[in-house]
């Protein structure tokens, strides 16, 4: 515990220090314990019916939800496609909204080989997105579709649209590579003005060793750095900055070690590393 503490401060000491990120006015950014203080987190906990707590992954939810507010890209005849969905909320709320849903997981089969559909983390069928009954059954029928995708092959027949998303989802495609492939070419999906907004795994205990060519992945802070050296030449998009504040709170600098907590779990020990959750922000300029 002590290692992994240290290994933390020296890596978060060594980063750009930014003004502390807020989900009021989000840009490319950490989870991190002041956030889920905010009225905004409390709302979007609401919408999905689900009661607050400190989990990153709630935090992941609540993250995409205020991005696309912020953007106004949550209303009517908006249009979005998310990947690797499995059963999670969003896009039965986006369509309460009024917003078009396409929801995207990968096929079963290759679900199944993953270990997905035995652990219930795969979209099966369209009804287990509205489990909660966050969107009125006619709306969501009218409104969300289902389509099985690979993210390491995303095809050319699927449209455009005002925004795309994912979940804890790209760092499961198989490399760090195909995780920064898939965000680049996400953004091949959307609309002039459309908006990418993903959420992933940070490294944040060493930005040179880490976990990669496995099922689960930790990207790095140079990988984004990368990111950003690639997207220079995609004079059509741009990556909102990275805020690249850890946060010094009580539970910024908690560790959850396995089995891990369903509470106070915004870094957590994997392997030899410390991870928490990280939001990416692209916006598609023309």
């Amino acid at each position: 515990m002590s290692l992994l503490s240290s290994k933390f401060k020296e890596i978060t000491d060594n980063c750009p220090v930014s003004a502390e990120p807020s989900l009021v006015m989000p840009t490319s950014q950490m989870c991190t314990e002041s956030q889920f203080y905010e009225q905004v987190y409390k709302d979007a906990c609401f919408e999905i019916k689900e009661q607050p707590r400190s989990h990153r992954k709630q935090w992941e939810f609540c993250y995409i939800i205020q991005v696309l507010k912020h953007y106004g890209l949550l209303r009517s005849r908006s249009s979005g496609i998310g990947f690797g969905v499995g059963e999670e909320p969003l896009p039965s709320l986006f369509a309460s909204y009024g917003c078009k849903v396409l929801a995207t997981d990968l096929d079963v089969s290759n679900a199944a080989d993953k270990g997905w559909v035995a652990s219930d983390q795969h979209l099966r069928t369209k009804e287990v997105l509205n489990k909660r009954g966050i969107c009125d059954d006619e709306s969501f029928n009218k409104l969300v579709n289902i389509d099985y995708v690979d993210m390491n092959n995303i095809p050319d027949n699927l449209g455009k649209f005002n925004f795309t998303w994912s979940s804890c989802a790209l760092e499961h495609l198989g490399s760090i590579d195909k995780s920064l492939d898939f965000i680049v070419n996400s953004t091949k999906l959307l609309k002039p003005g459309g908006i990418a907004v993903h959420t992933t795994e940070l490294n944040v205990s060493n930005d040179v060793l880490t976990i990669d060519n496995q099922n689960t992945v930790l990207l790095r802070i140079k990988d984004f750095n990368n990111l950003s050296r690639k997207l220079v030449n995609h004079k059509d998009i741009a990556l909102s900055p990275f805020n690249y504040f850890a946060g010094y709170q009580p539970l910024d600098t908690h560790i959850d070690l396995p089995p891990y907590s369903s509470d106070k779990h915004l870094k957590i020990a994997m392997a030899q590393y410390v991870t928490t959750s990280v939001g990416i922000i692209i916006r598609k300029l023309f």
